[in-house]
């Protein structure tokens, strides 16, 4: 699985700091008389984090496979040549 790719633990870490930014930023929009609780504001960026994730590791996967097939395109046109010869 690609969870535990070495490119997914930058993302994780970036994503915290960026709670922590939002946390403060909406923490000061309460105390300004937001209608929005802090806490439901924290499921919120929990549960956007997740899907942001799975879309990261979604995108790692298509990467992989788009330089798979790059990669393999070029050694398809190699072999063509090869025979062309």
């Amino acid at each position: 699985s690609m969870a535990n790719a070495p490119e997914d633990d930058a993302p994780n870490r970036y994503s915290r700091t960026e709670r922590t930014t939002y946390s403060r930023y909406s923490r000061d929009a309460n105390s300004s008389g937001s209608s929005l609780p802090n806490n439901t504001l924290e499921k919120r960026i929990e549960e956007l984090e997740r899907e942001l994730a799975k879309e990261r590791q979604e995108n790692a996967r298509l990467m992989k496979m788009a330089q798979d097939k790059e990669e393999l395109i070029g050694k398809l046109k190699e072999e063509i040549d090869l025979l062309n010869r």
